[in-house]
């Protein structure tokens, strides 16, 4: 029987690694996309190969364009097919400024890697998941992580805030587009996880975590996303698509 297939971006560490690791864990062969050397990720790696997960690393940025293209003729030769696409690779500002201050070079580059990244390395994997056999009970899904940042305002990264309500747009847009072919498209909202992305920020969020600003008053962590993603990639919502949901332990709840 052939095995599915996932394509994970940004998933040499955090919340990438930890949702490569739970579908290896599903049964899925995995692509990793990361922009270090894989060298650099040896360790993280050999936690895959120790699970008896197959896997494919593969180098690369996807705000280049060639680049994208490469993702996908990589984890083609290396597993014939893609099943499943999870758009998590983001990055935030070099540095956090006042809105009235952020400069176009920081907006470019977040919303380069962030947007338009996941919106045409996308496009490259639907056409790829049309062309390819249909094996299972549906074509493809596509999981976008975006943030709650797509509804909250940061006014010191508003070029992240712009970019992930991008990726919330795109996941409607895809998601019209692609029901028709039988692939379904997904979104989760992450709030405030514990990665490399939060630590900068770490005395802040655990004053809010404190004062009970989230209900549930605890850190996320990378494998609360990853359980998140298990679940949009299995066949429990083949009802359902270009949906979202708010994994933010309660953050999204409007209080008096």
């Amino acid at each position: 029987m052939t095995k599915k297939t996932a394509l994970v971006t940004g998933a040499s560490r955090g919340i990438g690694f930890a949702i490569a690791r739970r579908l290896g864990k599903d049964g899925y062969r995995v692509a990793l996309v990361a922009t270090g050397p894989e060298e650099k990720n040896r360790a993280n790696l050999d936690i895959l190969t120790e699970d008896g997960i197959e896997w494919k690393y593969i180098q690369a940025n996807i705000g280049d364009s060639s680049d994208r293209k490469r993702i996908v003729k990589e984890t083609i030769d290396a597993f014939g097919r893609i099943d499943v696409l999870v758009n998590n690779a983001g990055v935030a500002p070099l540095v956090r400024a006042d809105l009235l201050d952020m400069s176009e070079e920081s907006f470019d580059r977040v919303i380069g890697i962030n947007t338009k990244g996941n919106m045409f390395l996308t496009q490259a994997v639907a056409k790829e998941m049309l062309k390819q056999e249909k094996l299972f009970k549906k074509r493809g899904t596509i999981i976008n992580i975006s943030s709650c940042s797509a509804d909250v305002s940061s006014t010191s990264r508003g070029e992240y805030c712009v970019s992930k309500a991008g990726v919330s747009m795109l996941t409607k847009l895809y998601a019209d587009r692609l029901a028709s072919e039988e692939i379904l498209v997904h979104e989760i909202r992450p709030g405030v996880i514990a990665t490399d992305m939060t630590s900068v920020v770490t005395a802040k969020y655990d004053k809010m975590i404190e004062d009970g600003v989230f209900p549930i008053a605890r850190w996320g962590q990378p494998e609360d996303i990853a359980d998140a993603v298990s679940a949009f990639a299995s066949d429990l919502f083949l009802y359902t698509t270009g949906n979202y949901i708010d994994v933010d332990g309660g953050f999204h709840i409007k209080r008096l």
